[in-house]
């Protein structure tokens, strides 16, 4: 004996895995790989420890090195307020990255300032104000070269950045 599936049930069961693993998405993987927690579930079901922030690397004035893997770093921009995140990178130096924000879209300039330059001088690559990028560049000089973002809304913002390439963290600009 043979079961035929009519359309319309099987159009209730691809909607209903959709909707499934929308649900799946939002309150398990979200909270657990990007402590990105809209509902506030994956904080209850302690998800969001499994997305701890990888811890800043101390900068050592070693040679410069290619990383073929990315390295993750959370940036913590507060309420406001803006930060500026580095690498040091020499000439012809090529760096790959991505960041996305856990929130609010952010203002950013990706720039780079010449090493030993005392004239304020910078070069910006990007400008804009959004919420993710990705893309790849050549340290155009040697120097320090990264982000500044800045957050206009009221609650503090969380940058995951992806970088892999030539180059030494420096960290947050004080």
């Amino acid at each position: 004996m043979q079961h035929t599936v009519s359309s319309k049930t099987l159009i209730k069961a691809c909607v209903s895995a959709i909707l499934v693993a929308i649900a799946v998405l939002i309150t398990l993987i979200l909270p657990a790989e990007y402590n990105i927690d809209p509902t506030g579930l994956g904080h209850k079901l302690g998800l969001t420890v499994l997305a701890t922030p990888f811890e800043t690397p101390v900068v050592n004035n070693a040679e410069q090195s290619t990383k073929d893997e990315y390295e993750v770093i959370e940036v913590l921009v507060p309420a406001g307020r803006g930060v500026e995140y580095k690498f040091s990178m020499q000439q012809h130096d090529k760096m790959s990255y991505e960041w996305l924000t856990d929130g609010p879209v952010l203002f950013f300039d990706l720039h780079g300032e010449p090493q030993g330059d005392t004239s304020g001088y910078f070069e910006s690559y990007a400008i804009a104000t959004l919420d993710e990028m990705q893309g790849s560049f050549t340290a155009p000089f040697t120097g320090s070269h990264g982000w500044y973002w800045k957050n206009e809304s009221d609650i503090p913002v969380s940058v995951l950045l992806m970088v892999k390439g030539q180059y030494e963290v420096l960290g947050l600009k004080q």
